[in-house]
């Protein structure tokens, strides 16, 4: 063959190598997400008879626990699951964690109480309480315009834009599928590249164009957290994840918070994420989810972590039981259902960073609560808290189910036994109190 035939075909291989290098992972994203066409490799089956584990921090709390074990199991297999993992925090404390399942089938690892799990977007949940902490120090204001804390803007488009109208989704900016920057659409198919600053993030999705006029609708986007976080950063002028480490994971005890690794296996008690071949029953099957790394989305989708850690996040915010919580008046904005222009609240009743509702837990019983759920790759997370009885429920699975609410119901089966228990105690308390007095 002559030298110039052998540099054509060389140049040919080079070019054809580069093509298929950048173009399997975004088939790897399609072929996850649909299900029909993933790569040949062996199917995993759910092992019987898995191992459970749960930690009671109060033992009048520890029978309630315990009952729900089996319930939790059950609930796992019937959602197709590996593992399940669960948290309830009264107060100051974490007074009953529970695990069950297999953080990593193939090697038989089980899941217990320090598992780590992708938490998806109930990381907005924690970027709002960092975003709270820093209005309640005067370092930055829900309506601070975003011009007033960069020099130059990446987009000018968002000059006027506000932290209230980034983390109440109004702000007009696209999630994933809706970013016309092309960097950032492929790389949300690629998920290969790590950004160890938001401010890096930013950039892919800074030529999108915007949905609408910031503060006229609502549309529910991950990058507007992202670009929240950037804001966070600057009003504080440390990094991002700096800001949430001083500010959120410390004081409140958070020490398995970790930015969600590319490669699972790689990172301590973190669970292997599982897609599932949309079977139950004897067919199910699992395989580890594609390695991916959602560093570019870490404010909005991008940590980890183990319910115990989720729960901790109530003292934040539980003012009877931490003296240092955020303040009343604070919380409640944050727990107000944001008002477009228009002077209707936005359709999801979202408030900031978080979602209101209010639940009959208990026969003729109705709380308000306030939470976040995440659906990650091979993971998915709920959060939510009870203010009115300063009570944090978790719950997180390395799966996802087509419908969230088939795995996230059973946080409700949590809520109401505890609930149930500690009116109980209060109740012989008072009464307790009230013999005595007689």
């Amino acid at each position: 063959m002559s030298r110039k035939r052998i540099y054509l075909v060389s140049g040919i291989s080079l070019i054809v190598a580069l093509l298929t290098w950048r173009a399997y992972p975004v088939y790897l994203f399609f072929a996850y997400a649909d299900g029909s066409t993933l790569p040949a490799k062996a199917w995993i089956e759910l092992p019987p008879n898995a191992p459970q584990e749960q930690v009671a921090g109060q033992e009048a709390y520890r029978e309630v626990g315990a009952s729900l074990m089996l319930q939790m199991d059950t609930h796992r297999i019937g959602i197709g699951a590996a593992a399940i993992s669960a948290a309830v925090l009264i107060g100051d404390e974490v007074v009953w964690a529970g695990a069950s399942g297999w953080a990593d089938i193939e090697n038989r690892t089980a899941a217990t109480p320090d598992t780590r799990f992708r938490i998806g977007s109930t990381s907005k949940a924690l970027t709002a309480t960092g975003l709270a902490r820093l209005i309640e120090v005067g370092k930055i204001g829900l309506d601070t315009p975003l011009s007033t804390l960069w020099d130059e803007l990446p987009n000018p488009a968002w000059s006027e834009m506000t932290p209230r109208q980034l983390a109440s989704h109004m702000a007009g900016l696209p999630h994933y599928g809706e970013n016309t920057d092309w960097r950032g659409l492929l790389h949300t198919l690629v998920l290969r590249d790590h950004f160890d600053s938001v401010h890096d993030a930013v950039l892919l999705f800074d030529e999108s164009e915007l949905l609408f006029e910031p503060g006229s609708d609502f549309f529910y986007s991950s990058y507007g957290t992202v670009l929240l976080s950037a804001a966070m950063s600057k009003a504080a002028d440390v990094p991002y994840l700096s800001l949430m480490q001083d500010l959120v994971f410390d004081p409140n005890g958070m020490t398995g918070v970790v930015v969600s690794a590319s490669n699972p296996a790689s990172q301590a008690n973190m669970s292997i994420p599982y897609h599932h071949n949309n079977k139950l029953g004897d067919e199910l099957r699992l395989r580890p989810w594609r390695n991916v790394d959602l560093s570019h989305r870490l404010a909005g989708g991008g940590f980890a972590a183990t319910s115990t850690d989720l729960v901790k996040l109530g003292r934040s915010y539980f003012i009877d039981s931490n003296p240092d919580a955020i303040s009343a008046k604070i919380s409640n904005e944050m727990w107000t259902p944001q008002v477009l222009d228009s002077g209707q609240v936005n359709e999801q009743g979202y408030g900031i960073g978080w979602r209101v509702r209010e639940e009959e837990f208990l026969p003729g019983q109705h709380f308000m609560q306030v939470n976040h759920g995440g659906v990650s790759r091979g993971g998915q997370s709920w959060l939510m808290l009870i203010p009115q009885e300063e009570m944090a429920v978790a719950l997180n699975i390395n799966g996802r189910t087509d419908v969230f609410w088939d795995f996230g119901s059973f946080s409700y089966e949590i809520a109401s036994a505890f609930l149930a228990r500690k009116l109980a105690l209060a109740e012989q308390s008072m009464q307790t109190s009230q013999t005595g007095i007689h």
